[in-house]
């Protein structure tokens, strides 16, 4: 009896230590979530060319690769790794089409629009790294 007991206490000392790392990523996750704060951009400062941007909250990250012509942008690749954020990919179709970063979050899909949101606006805001 005692050996189970003991076994039985030592599985549950295993389960909970191997939950602190979770935990603490998706403390981390939430805290880097929350501070995101999406900055407009001024196109007529961006020239042509194309620009890079990523973001990584732990466990959703975007990079991205916006393509400016004529201080509009023209196109916008996007590697998004994702929890359940899929739905928030058509971002970049918003952004493109009405050429600005304040555009309606995607329900269901908030933390990932963020994401995305944040690394166009970094892409835009960084140096060039191709004449388009």
């Amino acid at each position: 009896m005692k050996i189970l007991r003991s076994l039985a206490f030592v599985v549950t000392l295993l389960l909970t230590l191997s939950a602190c790392p979770l935990a603490r990523n998706l403390k981390e996750y939430r805290l880097i979530i929350e501070s995101i704060e999406i900055g407009e951009v001024d196109l007529l400062e961006v020239e042509d060319g194309i620009y890079y941007g990523e973001m990584d909250a732990v466990i959703v990250s975007a990079e991205v690769w916006v393509s400016v012509f004529d201080h509009k942008i023209t196109k916008i690749e996007l590697k998004h790794n994702h929890g359940r954020g899929k739905d928030a990919e058509v971002i970049v179709k918003d952004v493109t089409e009405k050429q600005t970063l304040k555009i309606d979050i995607i329900t269901g899909a908030t933390s990932s629009s963020k994401v995305i949101l944040k690394a166009i606006e970094q892409a835009l805001k960084s140096e060039r790294l191709i004449l388009d």
